[in-house]
């Protein structure tokens, strides 16, 4: 069985004593018995401060990083650093560092194949745009994000998880309806069930990381083939976010 993650991508947000506050929050809030796998993705200047007053089950992820080992590389940070700071984790593929910022399928492959190389956990992004949706088009825009995995071996891929992030939710206030959102993890596990094996694809956790809130997440995550959740502005607030976690069943 796949592994239940809930994921806070905090993007650029925050100042340095609310990033504390939060995480301080969190630590008080979630239980030691807590099921699910809990990762925050602070602003990456904050990494090394709330790693050193985490005493928690919460892991501490990278939104972002540089798939060379060291070099002449202006402001970038490696993966083998993030690791050696205690980086557990790191996202890659999501929709704004491929809209936003040109990120490619083949530098997404050399990010991946990095943090593989640096022993850190990957959540992998995957989506699709209205337009994309509206034209009958998303399901091969995932296909194809989904394919630079292909030439990754069982072992590599214990290490990564999906996150399907419908671009026309992100930010927007829309969220894919239940329907909408099981539909596209059913469609990404059996991609990933035709490229590897049944038993592969049930263990890869499927989070859902469109304007996922404490209103809809119970819904959301009674889905069959949703694990969790990449949560936007909802991880920004203590309550909102353990309102989330507590939904995970």
């Amino acid at each position: 069985m796949a592994n239940k993650i809930i994921a806070a991508n905090w993007k650029m947000n925050l100042m340095r004593d609310e990033a504390v506050s939060l995480l301080e929050g969190l630590k008080n809030g979630i239980p030691e018995n807590e099921k699910a796998d809990i990762v925050i993705f602070p602003p990456s200047i904050y990494i090394s401060d709330l790693i050193s007053i985490n005493d928690s089950q919460i892991e501490v992820g990278a939104q972002n990083f540089y798939f060379e080992n060291k070099g002449a590389f202006t402001g970038e940070v490696s993966a083998i650093q993030l690791k050696d700071m205690g980086c557990t984790h790191v996202l890659i593929g999501h929709s704004e560092r491929r809209e936003l910022f040109d990120e490619s399928n083949e530098l997404l492959f050399k990010k991946i194949k990095s943090a593989l190389h640096a022993n850190i956990k990957i959540i992998y992004c995957c989506g699709e745009s209205l337009q994309e949706r509206e034209d009958g088009s998303h399901l091969m825009k995932i296909q194809s994000q989904l394919e630079i995995l292909n030439s990754l071996t069982n072992n590599e891929l214990n290490s990564i998880s999906i996150a399907y992030e419908p671009i026309w939710a992100i930010g927007t206030g829309l969220t894919a309806t239940p329907l909408q959102a099981e539909e596209m993890h059913a469609f990404i596990r059996r991609v990933l069930i035709d490229t590897f094996s049944k038993e592969l694809a049930s263990e890869i956790s499927i989070l859902y990381g469109g304007s996922c809130n404490e209103n809809n997440a119970n819904e959301l995550f009674n889905c069959p083939n949703i694990d969790g959740g990449l949560i936007g502005g909802a991880s920004l607030k203590v309550d909102s976010f353990l309102k989330i976690v507590d939904s995970i069943k």
